[in-house]
C-alpha cells in the first residue's frame, strides 16, 4: 500500500504543478495531452474512440476534453469521411500554437521532475515500466514511449 500511496501522491502533485504551468494557455495536462496527440498525427485528427483508446481514458471523458478544446478553439469536429457514424477531432492552428507554447513552457520545468538527474528519470521510467506494460499502455517488446500512448509512430490515419 506504501507503494501505490507514493504513485497516487506523486500524480497528484505533478498534475498540480504542471497544471500550474499550462495554466496561461487556459489547459489541464488531460487537454493538452489530447492535444499533442493530434498534433503527432499525420493529418491532425483522430476518430474520438482512437483517442480515447491512445490515452486510455473513457469515451466520456474524451467527449469531454474535446468539447472543452473545441469551445477554447484549439480544435474542431468533423464527420469521417471513412466511417459515416464516426467523428474525428481535429486541432487547428491555434491548437498547434498552444501545444507549441506550452511544450516550451513544459520542457523549461522539466515537466516537474527538475529533482532528479538523468539517471535517477531513467530508473523511475525501468521501475513504472511493467506496471504500465501489463495495463496496455505498450509492447513489452517496444521501447517505453516518454510521451505516452498515440505519441509519434504507430498508425496515426484518420481510420
Amino acid at each position: 500500500m506504501a507503494a501505490v500511496t507514493a504513485i497516487m501522491r506523486v500524480q497528484q502533485i505533478l498534475l498540480a504543478e504542471l497544471d500550474g504551468v499550462l495554466r496561461p494557455y487556459d489547459l489541464t495536462f488531460a487537454r493538452y495531452e489530447a492535444l499533442v496527440l493530434l498534433s503527432f498525427s499525420r493529418a491532425g485528427a483522430l476518430p474520438m474512440r482512437l483517442i480515447g483508446q491512445r490515452l486510455m481514458v473513457h469515451p466520456t471523458s474524451v467527449t469531454n476534453t474535446i468539447d472543452r478544446l473545441e469551445q477554447q478553439g484549439l480544435v474542431v469536429r468533423r464527420p469521417n469521411p471513412r466511417d459515416g457514424r464516426g467523428t474525428l477531432a481535429e486541432i487547428t492552428g491555434a491548437g498547434r500554437a498552444a501545444v507549441a507554447g506550452a511544450t516550451a513552457d513544459l520542457m523549461a520545468a522539466d515537466f516537474g521532475m527538475s529533482g532528479y538527474d538523468p539517471g535517477e528519470l531513467e530508473s523511475i521510467s525501468a521501475i513504472l515500466r511493467g506496471l504500465r506494460v501489463a495495463a496496455g499502455d505498450f509492447a513489452d517488446d517496444e521501447p517505453a514511449d516518454p510521451a505516452g500512448p498515440g505519441a509519434p509512430g504507430g498508425d496515426e490515419s484518420p481510420a
